[in-house]
């Protein structure tokens, strides 16, 4: 009679020994486990900071409006297009226009030089006075007088220029009445504006047609002054 408790009797197999079945590894829950998690998180981080997949109807309003700035983007290109060729002929119109104010220059120096030798080609006031009354005609005609009158001013020895005159300019007529009357009838009387010459040319009518002008002095005065400065009597034709 056995007093101790029962062990297990080994029963050697024909295969060999055997060895009482394990579970699953752990190193292989752990790899498991870990993929799963990193899918879980890669499937996280896509749907939270991710591009989101658009909806049918978002991806037709990206089309149209990639349509849109398309055609904005042609339109503008023509736009520019066309304000570059209207810089281009500005370009051309403003040299065309540089190129025709030097030549009115040219022909203006041209034109001053040769009234430069016309102005000393005229004969001097009698009286030797700057401006000079230089020429003037008086004509009679049909009630009234027309007349012409040519100022120059004289330019300082070495000087090319002058400064602008401005005073008046007084026309007085001298004639008579058929009765024999001596009368003066003052016929003009008008601001003067000049550099180195002027020309004037004009019609003053006689207040009564009457009287016959025979000879009209011309007067020239300063600004803001009466003292005569040039003065001429020229006779009346006609």
């Amino acid at each position: 009679m056995s007093l101790g408790p029962k062990r297990p009797t080994f029963k050697p197999t024909p295969y060999g020994y055997t060895r009482r079945s394990r579970g699953i590894p752990r190193w292989l829950l752990l790899l498991i486990t870990g993929i799963v998690l990193g899918a879980g998180g890669v499937l996280f981080l896509q749907r939270s900071y991710g591009p989101q997949r658009l909806t049918a109807e978002q991806s037709e309003q990206l089309r149209t409006d990639l349509h849109t700035a398309n055609l904005e983007s042609q339109r503008l290109s023509v736009e520019a297009d066309k304000i570059r060729a209207e810089i281009k002929q500005a370009r051309q119109d403003q040299q065309e226009q540089a190129a025709r104010a030097e030549q009115l220059r040219k022909q203006v120096a041209d034109m001053a030089a040769g009234v430069s030798s016309l102005i000393e080609a005229i004969p001097p006031d009698p009286r030797g006075t700057s401006p000079g009354i230089r020429s003037a005609d008086m004509v009679s005609r049909d009630g009234g007088v027309d007349y012409r009158i040519l100022l120059i001013q004289d330019l300082p020895e070495g000087q090319t220029e002058i400064p602008a005159l401005r005073g008046q300019i007084k026309l007085i007529a001298q004639g008579v009445y058929p009765n024999g009357n001596t009368a003066y009838v003052e016929l003009v009387e008008q601001p003067l504006d000049m550099g180195r010459y002027i020309a004037l040319e004009g019609r003053a009518e006689l207040p009564n047609k009457a009287f016959r002008p025979r000879q009209v002095t011309i007067q020239i005065t300063g600004e803001g002054s009466d003292k005569i400065i040039a003065t001429r009597t020229i006779r009346v034709t006609g």
